[in-house]
């Protein structure tokens, strides 16, 4: 896929491929820690991608954002919905669904490279909270 205008996808969009990629990533990530009991990696993988953890990964990783992502960011967590999660408040959905449409972005304009950056700044912190990865190589 090419390069394209931020503005050429909606916040919605965005954010609903984002959540697959981050998924994807999370998944990788704890598969590679060696755990084989696939209800203690659900119950990992379900810690890292609740909207109250994104919410603090998107406020962790705002000074790394470029201005695409920053625009990317706004679109997603600006885009109004008609629900959010019982376990977060909207805030923190809003947050959340901002962190996924960067990831979404980010994929769309096929930068794999600053994928894998910023899943690295937001999400070792978090995995090494949970104690799943202590000493593990977590990214490929």
């Amino acid at each position: 896929m090419t390069a394209r205008d931020i503005h050429d996808y909606n916040g919605a969009m965005l954010a609903y491929i984002g959540d697959a990629v981050i998924e994807l990533l999370i998944r990788e990530a704890l598969t590679l820690t060696g755990l084989s009991n696939t209800g203690k990696l659900s119950a990992a993988a379900q810690k890292l991608v609740c909207a109250k953890a994104q919410s603090e990964i998107a406020e962790r990783l705002q000074d790394m954002l470029t201005p695409e992502e920053e625009a990317a960011y706004r679109l997603g967590r600006n885009h109004h919905t008609s629900g959010k999660p019982k376990s977060a408040t909207a805030a923190e959905y809003s947050r959340a669904t901002g962190l996924e449409a960067v990831f979404g972005y980010l994929y769309m304009t096929g930068n794999k490279d600053r994928i894998r950056t910023l899943f690295a700044a937001a999400y070792e912190p978090l995995l090494k909270k949970l104690e799943v990865l202590e000493g593990n190589n977590w990214i490929p």
